[in-house]
Parts: structure tokens; sequence; C-alpha cells
């Protein structure tokens, strides 16, 4: 039975993947850990692999954990990679990401930055009050400490490698990573970044078709 090694998103945790149902397949969730004072993203995978007990491990993606996946298939000789609602190279960011990352913009966020919730659930693609509500349960779990070392690390990727078994599901509507700066092997149409939640369905059966 394949093995996906499921990764979420910035401060989201495995819920996100609960309305996957991909057939004969088993999804193991990895879990955030704290970063270390000024940790390299590479670092940080090398970490975060001990929880990985293949040699040949397939990887799930979403969003900042697709670039995570990208960082951790590195250190397999073999990985497979499924990224959804992502990103493969600092190319695909939109330019407002690329220029806080070099003017260090990230940086100056607060502490505990300001809730936005509205403009959060059209950033994100939210569709119903059960997204709305695992978003602001995500952002009031999420240690600060993680969540301002992540959006560095989103703001500033400069990964170019991919691996041979590489996929990239995107949503045509997605506001967060826009399609126009992706080139994605699957396209789903109408849908935005949550739509591995509101577009369930459509991504687990694409996602069992690359893997059995």
């Amino acid at each position: 039975m394949p093995q996906l090694h499921c990764i979420s998103g910035l401060g989201a945790d495995e819920r996100i993947f609960s309305r996957l149902a991909i057939p004969g397949a088993e999804l193991i969730p990895l879990q955030w850990i704290q970063p270390q004072k000024g940790e390299p993203i590479g670092d940080y995978a090398g970490r975060m692999a001990g929880q990985v007990h293949t040699d040949r491990p397939i990887f799930l993606g979403v969003s900042f954990g697709g670039m995570m996946a990208l960082e951790m298939a590195k250190l397999y000789s073999g990985a497979k990679v499924i990224i959804v609602s992502s990103v493969k190279s600092h190319k695909e960011l939109p330019g407002w990401m690329k220029l806080s990352g070099r003017l260090g913009l990230n940086k100056l966020l607060p502490r505990h930055p300001p809730r936005l919730a509205r403009l959060e659930d059209d950033f994100l693609g939210t569709e119903t009050e059960e997204e709305r509500l695992l978003v602001r349960a995500f952002m009031k779990t999420a240690d600060p400490v993680y969540l301002r070392w992540a959006i560095g690390q989103v703001v500033n990727w400069r990964n170019e490698w991919r691996p041979s078994f590489l996929y990239h599901l995107h949503g045509s509507n997605d506001r967060t990573f826009p399609l126009k700066n992706i080139h994605a092997t699957h396209i789903i149409p109408g849908a935005g970044h949550f739509m591995i939640m509101n577009r369930a369905k459509e991504v687990s059966g694409i996602i069992g078709t690359l893997i059995n």
C-alpha cells in the first residue's frame, strides 16, 4: 500500500487532509517542529525527516508544506513529490513575496500580527463556515516563533531543484500563489488556495491516479 507522507501548510496541521479519500493509500501526517534560531530550511527539513521511516518516501505537501516536501525529498534518492497549491521554485512566487524577501519586510512583522479574518478568507479561498472556523483554529494555535520563521523561509526560498517524480496540482483561482506564475501539471478550474478541502474529491482522484 502506498504511503503518503503529508505536510500541511504554514501554521496548519493534519486536519487539512481530513477530506481526502484515496483508495489503497495510507496518509501519514508529519508534524511541524519548533525551528531553531536562524535555522536554514534545509537543516529544518533534515530534522523533520526523523519522522520518515522509509528510504523511498512519497511526499504530499500543501502550500508551504509543498516547499518543505521538496526540501525533504533532496535527502532521499528516488523520493516522489506531489504538491498542492504550492510552488516549485522562487520563480513561481508572486512578486510581492519576492520583494518582501529582498527588502527583509517579513522581519518587520509584529510578534502577534493582527487578525484580518475577512482578508484571510478571501486570500485562502475558504468557502464554508466550517473552513473559516478551521483557519481560525489554525491561527489561534500556531506558534508565533514558528510562523515568523516559516514566513521568512517562504519569501526567501531559492529552490530550483526538482525530483524526477514531481506533480503539481493547482487551482485556477488561487490568490496566494496566482496561476499566472505557476507551471502546474494539473489545474482544477475555479479552485482556490484551500482546494485540498473544498475540492477534496477532485484532488483525491488525481492523486490516486498518480500513485496507483
